[in-house]
């Protein structure tokens, strides 16, 4: 697969941990850990252009979403919400920035079906309500 694909997948998987975190603040629980290189690199992408960053966000979830430094390591909490509402991880969770698979990592997850990592950052809730009406240009 080519990092072209990776990142288009990577960009969707975004907005589907976008969906899941907003779920968790709405239960009032903590923000879901952002584990994959390639899934994050996608998001510090859409982060350089702030309008299209809310957009994406909003859409997503209704609600504009940040990206804060929150590092971290262990089991990833939100991986029973992500398969409840898609299926199983793809792939690209256990991608890199650089496109490598992480295979121990994604095979430790086959297995077990338990995700232990490291993080770096998560998501955390905007300032404001924004809708698609108040952030169209």
């Amino acid at each position: 697969m080519s990092i072209a694909i990776k990142s288009g997948v990577a960009l969707e998987e975004l907005g589907n941990f976008f969906e899941i975190a907003a779920r968790r603040f709405d239960a009032g629980q903590a923000a879901p850990e952002m584990f994959s290189g390639a899934v994050d690199a996608a998001w510090h992408r859409l982060a350089e252009d702030p309008a299209a960053h809310d957009a994406f966000s909003v859409a997503r979830t209704g609600r504009r979403l940040l990206h804060v430094e929150d590092p971290g390591e262990g089991v990833v909490s939100w991986v029973g919400a992500y398969e409840e509402a898609y299926g199983p991880l793809p792939e690209v969770w256990f991608t890199n920035a650089d496109g490598t698979v992480n295979s121990s990592s994604l095979r430790g997850y086959w297995d077990s079906g338990e995700v232990r990592a490291e993080w770096n950052c998560s998501p955390v809730p905007g300032d404001g309500d924004l809708t698609p009406e108040t952030i169209a240009p």
